[in-house]
């Protein structure tokens, strides 16, 4: 019997983690998508005419028919009844299709085109969302902005199809074992998509020294057909799993109706469900805004245009330096050996410094940025790690909150203190940053775990698509909110470019970003308390929250 078992893939180390690799990869590929125009806000209203509230609308339209048309539902339905594979594949394909939409949105084509002329004269009044005040488009709003949110509205199907299907392939490939490692991995390694996005989505709309923001968006196109291709290879490996094991889940302990009825009785899958909504939509939102508002509260001079720093090559060179610094500081998690250990530590640490000092000589926002997910890194397989060995998950969450929190508050009060202050500015916000995008890997490497503690196996699939419909309510909604409130909060800037006193690439980086900011601190106060709660639930009734997730 034993021969038998070590001949199926899961029991290989190598082969489950060859599976999450893929998925990860793919999961990779579509971070980047998923805010490839974030650091270009400012280029988008440059060229493209996109205020706050329309970038604002377009990017919160990307889980619109996950909210409002129930597909997370769906999704979840379709992961139970055909399984992984079938799901990724699907998944990865549907994103294809929205990123080469949203692809030709943007690009120089569609300027003056027939489709550009029907985007203007229609969309402009949706019935019933209208009156809900939910539509995802308004009347004024640019019509290639119209055409992009339609296109991100089917990459976002997509999109949060792979999440739940990477989730539930996790737990299918490491129930038992390193769950928690396996799903902060995972994270890990897609939120350097973020990273990657911020630097290279600039770089293409800027290459050559002629702005075209579409050259960044087929950057993500070209992406995510690597993405698809990820998820095929897995499908494979996949099939082959079940062969050996005799698993079908297709078939088996097939989906009801009256399964969601369960999971939604359950105080502990809300209170898991709500802490998702309000960490998610602190950061996702934040990300998408998050390069203009250091924009607006730094003070960036450019290098001169003949230095190393101005140059194309740099960008190269510094995304080199963030994957050493990623890998170097993920292996030393896993190094047995002292001197190992800690010199693949050293060096991370010495690239990070390097990597923010390039930074700093740049001059630039988004590579500012794009620290943030590289301390998550590192940490990640720490904390995942404990939680798999010792627990304490809820008690985690409560620790995200408060960083959280302190972090928002940080970019609110503190950094537009220090603006004309070139060196105290950077530093303040490389430092928020990181302690940012550590605070939010507490999520994946606490929270998502948590899940088939709460809901039979055989409606995971079904939990996870119900706790991301809920998720993608506050990623619908913030996101417009922050550009509305923007647009709100800073009148001058909006009459100015009505009236013409100000000019568009002025009025991009004049924001005053405090009140969003304010918002944001807020959602991560809400979670704070929803922690306290989680936990006295999970001591009442036994959740096991608290309890390491490998079994012996």
């Amino acid at each position: 019997m034993s021969q038998a078992i070590q001949k199926t893939l899961r029991d290989s180390a190598g082969m489950r983690w060859t599976a999450l690799l893929l998925l990860a990869l793919a999961m990779f590929c579509s971070y980047i998508f998923m805010d490839i125009l974030s650091p270009i806000k400012d280029l988008m209203q440059e060229t493209r005419g996109w205020d706050s509230t329309a970038f604002g609308t377009m990017q919160g339209s990307e889980v619109f028919l996950n909210v409002f048309v129930f597909f997370l539902i769906f999704a979840g339905i379709i992961l139970d009844k055909m399984g992984v594979r079938f799901t990724a594949v699907l998944s990865a394909a549907v994103m294809l299709v929205g990123a080469c939409i949203k692809w030709y949105a943007v690009s120089e084509s569609f300027m003056g085109s027939g489709l550009e002329t029907w985007f203007t004269n229609n969309l402009n009044y949706i019935p019933v969302f209208e009156e809900l005040g939910v539509s995802p488009f308004y009347e004024g709003m640019p019509a290639s902005a119209k055409f992009a949110a339609c296109g991100f509205m089917i990459f976002g199907c997509g999109c949060e199809m792979a999440g739940i299907t990477v989730s539930r392939g996790i737990v299918k490939w490491f129930k038992g074992r390193e769950m928690a490692l396996a799903m902060g991995s995972e994270m890990a390694l897609a939120r350097l998509g973020v990273a990657t996005c911020m630097i290279f989505s600039p770089f293409f709309a800027r290459l050559g020294g002629q702005v075209s923001v579409s050259r960044s968006v087929a950057f993500g196109v070209v992406l995510m057909c690597i993405a698809l291709i990820m998820t095929i290879v897995y499908f494979f490996m996949d099939q082959k799993l079940d062969s050996q094991t005799g698993e079908a889940e297709e078939k088996d302990d097939p989906f009801k109706v009256s399964d969601i009825g369960k999971i939604l009785s359950d105080s502990g899958f809300w209170i898991v469900a709500l802490l998702c909504v309000l960490y998610y939509s602190a950061i996702f939102p934040f990300q998408k805004y998050a390069v203009n508002m250091l924009q607006c509260n730094l003070t960036l001079t450019p290098p001169d245009a003949e230095s190393f720093w101005a140059s194309s090559s740099v960008t190269i060179v510094q995304y080199v330096i963030m994957l050493i610094v990623a890998a170097a500081g993920f292996a030393s998690n896993f190094q047995k050996k002292a001197n190992l250990k800690y010199g693949m530590l050293g060096l991370s640490i010495i690239a990070l410094i390097t990597y923010c000092y390039m930074g700093y000589m740049r001059q630039s926002a988004e590579s500012i940025f794009a620290v943030f997910p590289l301390l998550a890194v590192l940490i990640t397989p720490i904390l995942g790690s404990y939680l798999d060995h010792h627990g304490k998950a809820a008690s985690m969450l409560v620790l995200g909150s408060l960083l959280l929190i302190g972090c928002h508050l940080t970019f609110a009060f503190i950094l537009p203190a220090f603006k004309g202050n070139p060196i105290g500015g950077i530093a303040i916000a490389y430092a928020t940053i990181l302690v940012l995008g550590a605070s939010f890997s507490l999520v994946p490497a606490s929270l998502w775990p948590s899940v088939p503690k709460l809901v039979d196996a055989k409606v995971i699939g079904s939990a996870y698509a119900l706790i991301f419909w809920i998720q993608n309510i506050g990623l619908w909604l913030f996101p417009l909110l922050i550009g509305k409130v923007l647009d709100k909060t800073n009148p001058e800037i909006v009459d100015g470019l009505k009236n013409g006193t100000i000019a568009p690439d002025v009025a991009a980086v004049s924001y005053d970003y405090t009140a969003p900011l304010v918002m944001l601190a807020g959602l991560g106060v809400a979670a704070l308390i929803l922690g306290f709660v989680l936990k006295v639930v999970d001591k009442k009734k036994g959740i096991g929250l608290e309890l390491p997730n490998i079994t012996e």
